[in-house]
Order: structure tokens, then C-alpha cells, then sequence
């Protein structure tokens, strides 16, 4: 586990990598130029990893918003209403 979160903080690819609960691991954020480009990106870090027991691919179609902002409550209490 150590080791594949080294390998995606120094991907280029990468942009965003998570370590989550549920049927997987791992979320990714990764772009590439084209569809070869992220098979190519999978042959390196997926198939020719042994302790990769598989994974899911979703391409984003339209990016409907993007943000990271967390809203807090005007007082700085973090409670919102």
C-alpha cells in the first residue's frame, strides 16, 4: 500500500489520488491526452503491478463543476445552517 501511494504522488498523471473505504482502495483523478495515452498509463501502473487485483475506469464527459471550496459557517464555528 506504501508503495503504490508513493508511485501516484509521483506520477504526472495523477492529479489527485484517494485512499477510501467501500468495494475499492484507491480513487484516482488522472488525465492523459488521449485514450492511448491512459492505456499506456494503466499497462505501467495497474497491469504490471501484482498487487493490482483490478480497477474501474469512469471518463468524464462534461465537467458539470469543479471545486474544492469548503463552506464554513460565517462565525468560524464551522457549523453551517
Amino acid at each position: 500500500m506504501d508503495a503504490f501511494k508513493r508511485d501516484m504522488r509521483s506520477s504526472s498523471e495523477v492529479q489527485q489520488c484517494n485512499y477510501v473505504t467501500g468495494s475499492s482502495d484507491f480513487m484516482l483523478v488522472v488525465t492523459a491526452w488521449n485514450m492511448t495515452a491512459y492505456e499506456d498509463f494503466t499497462r505501467r501502473k495497474f497491469f504490471d503491478n501484482p498487487n493490482i487485483r483490478g480497477f474501474r475506469t469512469s471518463v468524464v464527459m462534461d465537467r458539470v463543476k469543479v471545486g474544492l471550496d469548503v463552506p464554513l459557517a460565517p462565525d468560524g464555528s464551522g457549523e453551517t445552517r
